[in-house]
């Protein structure tokens, strides 16, 4: 599957002060096939170790941190010569060897002319830990999300149309195709951009068997948090992420720790929540009192929403089947909002924006606002059909006069009233 961050992994190649790579992201997003099919395609010869599955390799850390000689005894261990510049060192995920991830510093310093790509899917969590020392300013980092509808297209064979799609948000005018857009879009609200997940779409045609990959892939969230946590973190963690679509059903978003249990408090689920998003399944976002600059300023981290990273996994979780969006009946209509709204969230955090939802005491609130790369404050308005009547939009239009709004909904490209108008299925253009 074509991802955007093949580019990047070029600019990293190519790059003269390059440091050894660090991509993370949520388990099964592609961290690893993407290495692997980078270092295949542009270096001579790749060398792979998974540091969860060998004792040895470990044991290869534990002597010193010498790059020579753990790069010598790495050559021995896999059978393979290893080249400056010409070898790619692949660490596959390394937040299971703390003595390797530590050794990224030494490569930087005294030996960087190795390419090296270490990945971690639960780094930010193993990174919580007292053990842990980061390589900070010794490495290279790159996020890796699930694919986003653009990726989607490329994988679905749909490549013109993304053409299309971007020379209409370019110009701001109607694209014709605007019904068979939407319709992707809503088959990528069912499938999602878990590339397995999308495997089984591209190959089989057949929602059964998108399901059966999803249910795969959060059962093993649900193991990680058994072998990552401790027995009585891991019975709050797994509670806190059960109640993510329960969270997102209700008609107030906001997180609710007595939907978790009756009783529960912020202090007893505060660690398990970060470690829901250290791992990367869920996404935060953090309610504002201000549109002004800097949003972080006016932020109260005790009031927040809280989107899965992936709406197929979302559907899955919740038992969507996939008529139930295709088909649009009615009695799906008080979930549609949030699940449009989670793949808002969803898109904006991939193309790189830190997003909050800003709250004016009680009266009015708006779904999304962030900074653009001038400097703006922008507010976004989500909704998930064409009905774009938007009380809270115009509040916050009145309060703060931003350079532009936006409106993200079933409608076709439009600009009026410095409101841009943006169809669900072309979030993937707007860039920070």
């Amino acid at each position: 599957m074509e991802r955007k961050i093949a580019k990047q992994l070029t600019e990293w190649k190519n790059k003269l002060d390059r440091m050894p790579l660090l991509i993370h992201g949520a388990r099964q997003v592609g961290k690893t096939y993407m290495a692997l099919t980078f270092g295949k395609t542009h270096y001579k010869n790749t060398v792979y170790f998974n540091m969860e599955d060998s004792g040895e390799i470990t044991a290869i850390f534990d002597r010193d941190l010498d790059p020579e000689r753990i790069v010598r005894e790495l050559s021995a261990k896999c059978g393979q010569s290893i080249f400056e510049g010409d070898t790619l060192i692949i660490f596959d995920e390394i937040q299971a060897c703390e003595r390797a991830l530590t050794s990224l510093k030494y490569f930087c310093e005294k030996a960087p002319k190795y390419h090296i790509i270490a990945t971690g899917s639960l780094l930010g969590v193993a990174l919580n830990r007292e053990r842990y020392s980061f390589p900070v300013g010794k490495v290279d980092m790159m996020n890796l999300y699930p694919l986003d509808f653009e990726e989607f297209l490329w994988a679905t064979g749909n490549d013109m149309l993304c053409e299309l799609i971007q020379e209409s948000y370019e110009s701001f005018t109607p694209l014709s195709l605007h019904d068979t857009a939407m319709d992707l879009y809503k088959t990528y609200l069912v499938v999602g951009g878990m590339p397995r997940a999308i495997s089984e779409y591209v190959n089989k045609k057949d929602f059964d068997f998108v399901v059966a990959v999803q249910k795969t892939l959060n059962d093993a969230y649900i193991a990680d948090m058994a072998k990552y946590a401790s027995p009585q973190e891991t019975t709050k963690i797994m509670a806190a992420w059960a109640s993510v679509p329960a969270q997102l059903a209700k008609e107030n978003q906001k997180f609710q720790y007595k939907i978790i249990k009756s009783g529960a408090r912020a202090h007893e689920y505060e660690t398990p929540l970060d470690w829901l998003k250290a791992s990367g399944i869920i996404n935060k976002c953090v309610r504002v009192s201000e549109g002004k600059m800097p949003l972080a300023a006016y932020a109260d981290n005790s009031a927040f929403k809280v989107y899965m990273v992936d709406t197929g996994l979302l559907c899955s979780k919740l038992g969507i089947v996939a008529n139930m969006i295709l088909s649009n009946p009615h009695s799906f209509d008080g979930f549609k909002g949030a699940l449009a709204e989670n793949y808002i969230m969803q898109a904006l955090v991939t193309n790189g924006f830190s997003p909050f939802y800003w709250e004016s005491g009680g009266k009015a609130e708006l779904d999304f606002v962030f900074q653009d790369r001038q400097g703006n404050i922008i507010p976004l308005e989500a909704k998930s059909a064409t009905n774009v009547r938007a009380k809270s939009l115009n509040k916050f239009i009145e309060a703060y006069a931003p350079a532009y709004s936006i409106r993200v909904s079933a409608k076709n490209f439009g600009f009026e009233n410095n409101i841009k108008s943006i169809p669900l299925y072309a979030l993937f253009s707007l860039k920070p």
